[in-house]
């Protein structure tokens, strides 16, 4: 054990010194962002509740930040994009309000919200720190997932839609005239299912019956061009994503981008990436906000993600989703923003066990990389543990801890919901220490992501509850970040393509590595341009239902353990 221990030592020196905190402040982030998401209602008639985030619009403002997000009952803040606090506003007119849309327009916000069934108002405020919300008279009805959007030169235009049937629409808008809407309504784009295999509705893209959803449009101007966004097929499914249409003018003609979809998450923890919006942040850097599944409780239990967002030379908008729900870097780090700190996954399928466990939600359910399945223990007191044997020393960098709502009976926007806890870490079993001490903690965090100031060798980890605020205890999954010692899988070898009779399909298969947790394959329309990707844990295969039926793609694949990742395969050509 010893050399082991010295070993390992010698790598977290090297470690430490090349990826720690920057200035003692955190420096990194993990999908999905830690906010106090709102608890919803399904219907009246519902027992139970749910809790969700999705639909997020972010505004930049005076160099701020404002999140506005489905029926959160107010929106969230922050400096960085990085650290978020939720604003409850002086006036608030839609405490219901889905997909919500904002803008920055003459030193104000605007913000609209959908109303599939009635009419809708424009809102604005100089202070949304304080939330003194103005309305502009009705100017529109039965909208959903509208997108308000002012150009440069002043004219004024509302987008919106949420449909299998109908298209993205637009009106324009009077901006001097109390954005009163234009009497034609101009139609843009729809699905396209036969020719874009990404639009198909269902999970992998795999309902032969229902059709997909267009929904969500968002306008970016990049470079006088004009890149409207927009979700399919369905919120619920691990392939929701966002393609995107561009444009040199608002209303269009509008053209298919070749890479689509550009958001697109449909492996690993958690999925989904569409039903966004795009900003720049800080050091004029991009980054796209989606929505992802949780779909537990009910289909529309959800949380937010953000993601790096390129323009490439060409004017492909393209959004970097691999190791997608990973600790990247963080807004603010210059020269590093949203890369990959390579820090991988220390406890996926390693030897669990727990103080108790309630009905067959077992504690080896925290480490299978899967939202779905999850922990309960019998109660929600402090005798209430979990320990992860890491089984080989690793390198711990960041947590995540991820709750799970298991028949919480929490209803809209609590006040005073909080979770305490220890972690603790030990290399023998036998003797710990507080490695994370959240036991004066009194925020609420679901999704609590935290960064260690100093990394450290470990091999258990274990969770001690103090407080949480449903009736039981109960986690996702645990995820413990770092690097291990061993040896990092080799290059992938007999990577093989066969694209279906049905040009939207494709099956991929590879030899299976050894000494491996999974794979990441990366496809797109140019050698270098591989800007999608699938996490497939596992197995050596993947039925990819995505493609243009008239693209030429390009292939690759690499594999991935808690000490690294591989050498790409070498790319293939598919006509």
């Amino acid at each position: 054990m010893s050399r082991i221990v010295k070993i390992s030592l010698i790598l977290f020196i090297f470690n430490f010194y090349c990826l720690s905190n920057i200035n003692g402040q955190a420096s990194t982030y993990c999908n999905p962002i830690n906010i106090d998401y709102t608890y919803s209602i399904y219907n009246a008639i519902d027992s139970f509740s749910y809790r969700s985030g999705a639909d997020p619009a972010v505004v930049k403002f005076r160099n701020e930040y404002y999140m506005f997000v489905t029926r959160s009952m107010g929106y969230w803040h922050s400096t960085d994009l990085l650290q978020w606090s939720f604003i409850t506003p002086e006036k608030w007119y839609f405490q219901g309000s889905n997909a919500p849309a904002a803008h920055n327009f003459n030193d104000s916000v605007l913000y609209v919200t959908g109303d599939p069934s009635g009419s809708m108002s424009i809102l604005y405020t100089d202070n949304p720190k304080k939330g003194d919300w103005k309305g502009i008279p009705l100017i529109m009805h039965d909208l959903q997932d509208p997108d308000l959007f002012i150009d440069d030169d002043g004219k004024a235009y509302m987008f919106w839609g949420s449909s299998n049937t109908y298209p993205i629409r637009a009106k324009t808008l009077d901006a001097q005239d109390m954005f009163r809407p234009s009497k034609q309504t101009y139609e843009l784009f729809n699905l396209d299912e036969n020719k874009h295999g990404w639009e198909r509705f269902g999970e992998n893209h795999g309902d032969k019956v229902l059709k997909g959803y267009i929904e969500g449009p968002w306008l970016t101007k990049y470079n006088n061009t004009y890149y409207m966004q927009y979700a399919a097929p369905g919120t619920e499914f691990n392939v929701y994503g966002d393609g995107v249409y561009t444009s040199k003018s608002p209303l269009g003609p509008y053209t298919y981008a070749p890479n689509n979809p550009i958001s697109y998450k449909p492996g690993g923890f958690m999925n989904g990436a569409g039903h966004g919006s795009t900003v720049i942040g800080p050091n004029n850097k991009y980054w796209h906000f989606g929505s992802m599944a949780v779909s537990i409780n009910v289909n529309w239990e959800r949380r937010i993600c953000m993601f790096p967002t390129e323009f490439d030379k060409d004017g492909l908008m393209y959004t970097d989703t691999s190791f997608g729900d990973y600790p990247h870097y963080a807004p603010t780090v210059a020269g590093k923003m949203g890369e990959f700190t390579g820090w991988m996954l220390l406890s996926y399928k390693k030897s669990v066990k727990a103080s108790s466990y309630y009905d067959n939600y077992k504690p080896e359910n925290i480490v299978d990389e899967n939202v779905k399945t999850f922990w309960v223990a019998e109660k929600n007191d402090n005798q209430q543990w979990i320990e992860i044997d890491l089984v080989n020393f690793g390198i711990v960098h960041a947590i995540q801890i991820n709750y799970h709502d298991y028949k919480s009976n929490i209803f809209g926007k609590v006040q005073g919901l909080y979770h305490r806890y220890l972690i603790e870490s030990s290399i023998n079993g036998k003797n710990w220490s507080i490695l994370i001490d959240r036991k004066n903690n009194y925020k609420d965090v679901p999704n609590d992501y935290i960064e260690l100031d100093t990394p450290q060798v470990v091999r258990y980890i274990r969770y001690r509850n103090i407080y949480v605020p449903t009736p039981k205890l109960s986690i996702s999954d645990l995820r413990i970040f770092g690097r291990g010692h061993g040896k990092v899988p080799t290059k992938v070898r007999n990577l093989v393509i066969k694209r279906n009779k049905d040009r939207r399909d494709a099956m991929i298969t590879w030899n299976q590595q050894e000494n491996c947790h999974g794979y990441n394959v990366l496809w797109g329309i140019a050698p270098n341009k591989l800007y999608n990707s699938w996490m497939v844990y596992e197995n050596n295969f993947l039925e990819l239902k995505s493609l243009s039926v008239d693209q030429i793609y390009y292939f690759s694949v690499e594999a991935f353990n808690e000490n690294g990742i591989s050498e790409r395969a070498n790319i293939i050509k598919i006509e």
